[in-house]
């Protein structure tokens, strides 16, 4: 082998191992990773009660879930596009905001209902946002997924900072506004057994219920149309006294698409166990679902929804399944790649014992030519064609190889031999 060959085979040989040491380190990052980072809501609000209930899921599997709060969805929307923030998932309220897809995130399903509650005071029944014109309106806070739906609704009612006063306070504020009468209605968003929900449907504040729900469905595919039953609250107390007309935004479960497909399912299996009971609105398994566009939704998603979790993650630990599902992505390529070189190996070794073969043949058979060209050849030329011949015997001697080309290089020999003869005949006539 040339210098130069083993040279290029030394430089292949340790890219190959950097590119297999970069898929490993690829490969085996998430294995190691234990933690999520979601970003939800308010303390106190719908979103961190799902994520306190997510966490406990997800300990089951020795996965820790760093639950951050915020605004609300605008902001969670706006830490998860940014593809260098420590967020990975977060709820992300439907019609709150436009995606793109450079944004990079994908839906891991619909989880939930939020159903939007508008309480006021006064004597007279309001159940048209029309209603509304002239009052002091409290509409959420800003980065708030409420802030944006309350202005888009009061909006098409005809509603606007210019004929009431529409005010931004978050949920606890609003409230002791409406009790000391520092409002006259307010924005809610959030399920009904929720603390601040189970303080205003036990006040003596009104709900508010929407007359306009079908058309105003219409305007905004975002929002679904949906009744809180007569009695939910209290039937003792026969709270509220009607079926109650709500409007409705959809949880989205969002996360970045660099997210791993293991934690997706972890993920996508805790919403089944936290969304997929009954509740106020919703039959049993209604959520988690995938009925939303507002961003794509995940390959994994659409796996886990027809078919369930991978098989290894039915029945085995999730470490230990991640474990194995990561060994087969480098082990399958591996033994392909091993294979491949174990079915080439006698090829190459039979390739360089004939190149070998062919170096002797040609030295040989250049020896040959010139003793045929030479009629009246010197003392000196018979001792240089002599010491070539053995040189090459000495050569082909030395070989190492296996039994099966013993045949070969026995033929080699027969034809060092030839050339032999050949040189001691014309030795011979000399003589004479």
């Amino acid at each position: 082998m040339t210098p130069g060959r083993r040279r290029l085979l030394v430089i292949s040989a340790v890219l190959l191992l950097a590119v297999l040491g970069w898929g490993l380190a690829a490969v085996l990052k998430p294995a190691f990773q234990r933690t999520i980072v979601i970003t939800t809501g308010a303390d106190r609000g719908i979103y961190r009660g799902f994520a306190d209930r997510y966490a406990q899921v997800l300990k089951r599997d020795g996965i820790t879930l760093d639950i951050r709060s915020s605004s609300g969805s605008v902001e969670n929307y706006q830490r998860l596009r940014d593809p260098h923030s420590a967020y990975e998932a977060g709820f992300i309220q439907s019609g709150t905001i436009s995606p793109k897809e450079s944004d990079h995130l994908q839906t891991i399903a619909a989880v939930s209902y939020e159903p939007i509650w508008v309480f006021y005071r006064g004597d007279a029944t309001i159940n048209r946002l029309v209603q509304l014109r002239g009052k002091r309106i409290s509409i959420g806070v800003p980065g708030s997924g409420l802030l944006n739906v309350s202005r888009l609704l009061l909006a098409y009612s005809g509603v606007t900072g210019d004929n009431a006063a529409l005010l931004q306070m978050d949920a606890a504020r609003a409230y002791q506004g409406l009790e000391n009468g520092q409002l006259d209605a307010a924005f809610f968003i959030g399920r009904p057994d929720a603390p601040m929900q189970t303080t205003l449907l036990n006040s003596d504040l009104k709900l508010m219920s929407f007359a306009q729900a079908d058309a105003l469905v219409q305007k905004f595919p975002s929002l679904s149309k949906i009744i809180f039953p007569r009695a939910s609250t209290s039937i003792a107390n026969d709270r509220p006294p009607d079926d109650v007309t709500l409007l409705a935004a959809t949880a989205l479960l969002v996360a970045k698409d660099t997210m791993h497909p293991a934690l997706v399912y972890l993920l996508l299996d805790a919403a089944r166990i936290v969304h997929g009971g009954e509740d106020y609105f919703t039959p049993l398994g209604r959520f988690p679902n995938l009925d939303t566009e507002e961003f794509p939704i995940s390959d994994e998603s659409t796996r886990f929804f027809k078919s369930g979790r991978p098989f290894l993650q039915r029945y085995l630990p999730f470490w230990l399944a991640s474990f194995i599902e990561r060994r087969l992505l480098i082990l399958v390529p591996f033994a392909a790649l091993l294979i491949g070189l174990l079915q080439a190996l006698p090829a190459m070794v039979e390739a360089r014992f004939k190149n070998r073969l062919v170096v002797c043949y040609r030295a040989i058979k250049s020896l040959e030519d010139e003793i045929w060209r030479t009629s009246q050849p010197t003392a000196a030329q018979l001792a240089q064609w002599r010491d070539e011949i053995e040189n090459i015997d000495a050569h082909a001697c030395r070989m190492r190889i296996s039994q099966r080309y013993f045949p070969d290089l026995y033929a080699l020999k027969q034809a060092i031999g030839i050339v032999r003869d050949r040189i001691g005949q014309v030795a011979g006539r000399m003589k004479e």
